[in-house]
């Protein structure tokens, strides 16, 4: 954008990124609701711009969920990205392990470590799939877009709650809701604040769909007319 004018005034969409949250209701389909969790966030090693990285759940099926996604990550295969059978492949560079790496130790001071948390093998750039519960939102890991592998869990009593705490970031790319109850997910699609809002799914896009953010996610809209 600062370029944007040298040569002349160039139109500029600005895509950069976010916190996302993904919320699972009490009314969400647990079992789907673990697997897109997952998805969610370890899809392309968390190196992804709308990564459901902030994992809000809802009280009564906190604990359970948090067992069930953290056994989902333990069996994951960290592996070369064309090995048929890897799970998670690599992160993009050293300097991006180190980041990460930093994040992890960062959260291991802030909240519960309950999978990962470590470096795999000593050649490539590979990070257990990792997963912190009892976070917070003040927490560093819950704020800041770590661009990898790290997953945060987080608990909320009820939807107005939820809602405000998801919008109360710098960013606005994406957000995720998981719920079998049509009304309440159209609640959250209308007041959830950022440019794309998955239910019941995450990471799908389509070239007539816009896509873009709000606030310190971006500026203008690519794909859709």
């Amino acid at each position: 954008m600062r370029n944007s004018h040298v040569s002349n005034l160039k139109r500029i969409t600005l895509e950069l990124g976010g916190k996302s949250p993904n919320i699972i209701t009490k009314n969400a389909n647990f079992d789907k609701a673990v697997a897109q969790s997952c998805m969610a966030l370890f899809f392309n090693a968390g190196q992804c711009c709308v990564a459901g990285s902030r994992t809000y759940v809802h009280s009564s099926i906190y604990d359970r969920f948090v067992e069930a996604t953290v056994k989902r990550a333990n069996s994951m295969r960290v592996g070369h990205s064309l090995d048929p059978n890897t799970d998670q492949g690599p992160l993009v560079s050293k300097d991006q392990l180190d980041r990460v790496l930093n994040y992890i130790e960062t959260g291991k001071k802030e909240a519960k470590l309950v999978a990962g948390g470590n470096r795999v093998g000593n050649q490539g750039y590979y990070t257990a799939p990792t997963i912190f519960a009892d976070v917070k939102d003040e927490h560093v890991i819950s704020k800041e877009e770590i661009f990898g592998p790290v997953k945060s869990i987080l608990k909320f009593e009820d939807n107005d709650e939820v809602i405000a705490r998801a919008n109360t970031t710098n960013y606005g790319l994406g957000a995720g809701v998981m719920t079998e109850n049509h009304a309440e997910a159209n609640y959250f699609a209308k007041h959830l604040r950022a440019g794309t809002i998955y239910v019941n799914c995450y990471n799908v896009f389509d070239a007539t769909t816009p896509f873009g953010g709000f606030r310190d996610s971006g500026i203008g809209r690519e794909n859709g007319e």
